[in-house]
């Protein structure tokens, strides 16, 4: 087998102090090229001009020891929003630890979703099931002026990090520890959105990439991924105020069943919406109420 042609070998090392562009082209020729980058702007704590302004400059015995480990950890498999500690989502940089899921990009529909289902309702009461990072109660609480926004994890860790990151953006939420629907007593929502699990238990893909080392329970729910979203359809109607929307995120295959979910809780307005790939990703009802 051929080893890399772009730079160092992978188990060599410059033998003195690299400068940017060295230090950049030995981490090229472990790990992919923008991980590269990322890896090397977080270290320096610089934007990305600086690193193509000042390929000359010299790293410091503890810059490059710290991007040596990173690149090191990376080529392991580790993600590089844990390595990091952060990831975009919406505009806005959110603190993430192994403690919760990395927010994707896929997720941004269940936010456009939600605000566009808001409706008339002078102040709308928001509850986000499964928060994690708190990127979608943060976002809604965000976007939505005057907005009452709950937010619910099972993981008293992945609370934490939820709140840091309300702190960190100046966010109002409200945080609940509680297996879905069991700590919320009689309260009431116009508007509930959900990122459960819905891989299933044996899915393959749990072994590979980014996914061996994000929180397998909030990833994984059953033998058919579909464990939580049964729960949350089932129970949401006794946390809706008649006119309000369930919103969920879910597999790429599940759009159907959840559609069945939601219709056999009695939702009214069922629909499910793709996102830019053109898979139907969040899936959605309206409780009218019983008669």
């Amino acid at each position: 087998m051929s080893g890399p042609t772009n730079g160092a070998g992978r188990d060599e090392l410059p033998d003195e102090l690299p400068d940017i562009a060295r230090a950049l082209t030995w981490g090229r020729a472990r790990i992919d090229v923008m991980d590269a980058r990322v890896l090397l702007r977080h270290v320096l704590q610089c934007p990305a001009s600086r690193l193509a302004a000042w390929p000359e400059q010299l790293l410091d015995a503890e810059d490059w020891a710290a991007y040596r480990e990173l690149v090191e950890r990376r080529a392991a498999g580790e993600p590089v929003a844990y390595l990091t500690g952060e990831r975009e989502f919406y505009g806005r940089n959110f603190m993430v630890t192994p403690a919760v899921l990395i927010p994707r990009p896929d997720t941004e529909l269940l936010v456009e979703l939600a605000l566009a289902h808001v409706g008339d309702w002078r102040q709308v009461r928001a509850l986000d099931m499964g928060t994690g990072s708190g990127a979608l109660a943060i976002t809604l609480a965000l976007e939505l002026a005057d907005a009452d926004v709950t937010a619910l994890d099972r993981s008293r860790e992945a609370l934490w990090v939820a709140m840091a990151n309300a702190a960190r953006l100046g966010a109002s939420v409200s945080f609940v520890q509680s297996d879905w629907f069991g700590g919320l007593g009689e309260e009431r929502f116009q508007l509930i959105v959900s990122n459960p699990p819905y891989i299933a238990a044996a899915d393959p893909h749990l072994e590979e990439g980014d996914l061996r080392f994000e929180p397998r329970n909030a990833l994984a729910a059953g033998p058919a991924g579909l464990d939580d979203l049964v729960e949350i359809a089932a129970g949401a109607a006794r946390h809706l105020e008649p006119g309000g929307w369930l919103l969920l995120e879910h597999g790429y295959d599940q759009a159907f069943a959840v559609r069945g979910l939601l219709a056999d809780a009695g939702f009214a307005s069922i629909a499910s919406w793709k996102d830019l790939a053109g898979i139907e990703r969040v899936s959605g009802g309206r409780w009218l109420g019983r008669s």
